[in-house]
């Protein structure tokens, strides 16, 4: 395996540091690409400038793979915004408050509300979190408590769902090291495969019932539920609650039909099946450009039926909704400069032999079960430290999947390491979007609710950790059964153990 040594290293790091600096992953990206480019240039930033802007960005951009995946993000975007600003999620939620009669139903409520608006991760937050807040105060529990529940079903939900912006955005990273390495298998398959092996979303998705059936509560949380249920008071003294944006009001204000949420989540799912299954799917391999038009079209028949439905229902005017449309389908630039940059960075990693030298330094010194372990706590740390899962997907997985196929560990495994990482340290982290908009969805203080989340985090992580040791060891699905038992077993270890009493607060 030919590599250039420690200097292939430097992209990486580079990348890495700028991320934990500027907090920005175009900016952080871009300098890792950069760096590597005019190594390659021996030093020359004029020849290095036109290297990267001729042979690696125009070339990710005039790829017909790359250009298909750009193309569908841009239509989930205009699908997505038109959902957030439906106002059907408000509606639907009308039709089940009856039914909430007990705290378990509630959060249960607000827990399947998340899963249902699986098609964005920052939608979740928003559109969910105000339409429970006031009935989680009715039944005396905590804003804390709504917070983790809708952040636990914002990005964990999102990164397990092959057919919208997270999955396309993981698939195009994974196709990218598959044609590098010459792997013929397909990404949607890859993607499924590594489903069961995302150990820390699928944890913190079943935590929520767990927690919620079961009434078993610890740390911060248990404290924050006793000051609800013993004094009424929502919040601490010492809290500041987020503020909510204007648009939420707009959104709970909006006269709406629970049809505008199911209708077009039906038809999508009926026009990408309806494409597939004469292609054989799911029985036979489906090529990915012929996946990536279909996804479009159901995308796009999607849209154009809710369109319809908010005009016909006078949700909006005709006008107003493809503005919002197209400003749905403007905010998807940012994730294609991302995916953009993270082929690029790849590109560069790859012809520096980063990968290489990393699998030369690690073989025989580093026990071939200990990579995904290895892989997860990098990139939680990365992630926590830098507030973005999706930068963190772009630096690992260049790293991963190499390393898998050298090291002769399973890519799947390793796929699902580096998705679970980057969830993990995304959601324990206080500078990370989601978190930031769970806070603010929920209506109750950031800090407190970092505080009362990190905990279940932490215990999912560590859960997640042992399990990744066996899945090391095993390769086997079965190592996602030990991370659920040992999920379980501790939390009822710990809420057995909790301290009940009286909690002195101020109205």
């Amino acid at each position: 395996m030919e590599h250039l040594g420690w200097v292939s290293l430097i992209p990486p790091i580079l990348a890495i540091v700028a991320a934990l600096i500027t907090k920005n992953v175009i900016i952080s990206l871009f300098l890792g690409t950069f760096s590597g480019v005019l190594i390659l240039a021996s030093g020359m930033p004029l020849s290095a400038t036109k290297t990267i802007i001729g042979d690696y960005l125009f070339v990710q951009l005039t790829d017909s793979y790359n250009a298909g995946v750009l193309v569908l993000l841009v239509f989930i975007g205009g699908f997505v915004a038109l959902m957030e600003k439906s106002g059907g999620a408000a509606a639907f939620a009308d039709k089940v408050l009856r039914f909430l009669n007990t705290k378990a139903k509630t959060q249960l409520a607000a827990w399947f509300g998340g899963i249902i608006i699986f098609f964005s991760d920052l939608g979740t937050p928003l559109l969910v979190g105000p339409i429970f807040e006031k009935i989680f105060d009715k039944a005396k529990i905590s804003r804390e408590k709504l917070a983790w529940i809708i952040d636990s079903t914002a990005s964990p939900v999102a990164v397990l769902i092959p057919f919208i912006g997270w999955g396309v955005y993981i698939m195009g990273l994974i196709k990218k090291e598959f044609d590098s390495l010459k792997i013929t298998e397909t990404d949607w398959d890859a993607f499924i495969q590594a489903i069961p092996f995302q150990f820390y979303p699928i944890l913190a998705v079943l935590m929520v019932p767990l927690v919620a059936i079961t009434k078993l509560e610890f740390g911060p949380m248990s404290k924050a539920e006793q000051r609800v249920q013993q004094t009424g008071a929502l919040f601490w003294p010492s809290s500041k609650p987020m503020r909510k944006p204007d648009n939420m009001a707009e959104l709970q204000n909006t006269k709406s039909k629970a049809s505008l949420i199911w209708v077009p989540l039906l038809v999508l799912l009926v026009t990408l099946f309806g494409m597939l299954i004469p292609l054989g799917f799911p029985f036979k391999k489906i090529d990915g450009s012929a996946f990536r038009v279909a996804l479009t079209t159901a995308y796009l028949f999607a849209a154009l039926v809710l369109i319809a439905m908010m005009v016909i229902y006078k949700v909006k005017k005709f006008g107003e909704v493809f503005d919002i449309y197209l400003s749905g389908m403007q905010r998807m630039m940012t994730v294609a400069t991302i995916l953009v940059l993270a082929w690029s960075l790849g590109t560069v990693m790859k012809n520096l032999g980063t990968a290489a030298y990393v699998v030369e330094l690690m073989d025989g010194n580093i026990p071939g079960y200990l990579i995904p372990a290895i892989l997860f706590v990098s990139g939680a740390c990365m992630s926590f430290a830098t507030g973005t899962s999706w930068g963190t997907f772009a630096i690992m997985m260049p790293l991963a999947i190499p390393m898998a196929v050298h090291l002769d560990a399973s890519i799947y495994v390793c796929i699902g390491v580096v998705l679970s990482g980057g969830i993990f340290g995304d959601h324990c982290s206080p500078i990370s979007d989601t978190t930031i908009l769970s806070s603010t969805g929920a209506g109750t203080d950031h800090i407190d609710h970092v505080k009362t989340q990190i905990p279940y985090a932490l215990l999912n992580g560590f859960s997640a950790l042992a399990a990744f040791l066996i899945a090391g060891a095993t390769s086997s699905v079965l190592s996602l059964g030990a991370a659920i038992m040992i999920m379980v077993v501790t939390v009822i270890i710990l809420s057995k153990r909790k301290k009940s009493g009286y909690i002195e607060v101020q109205s």
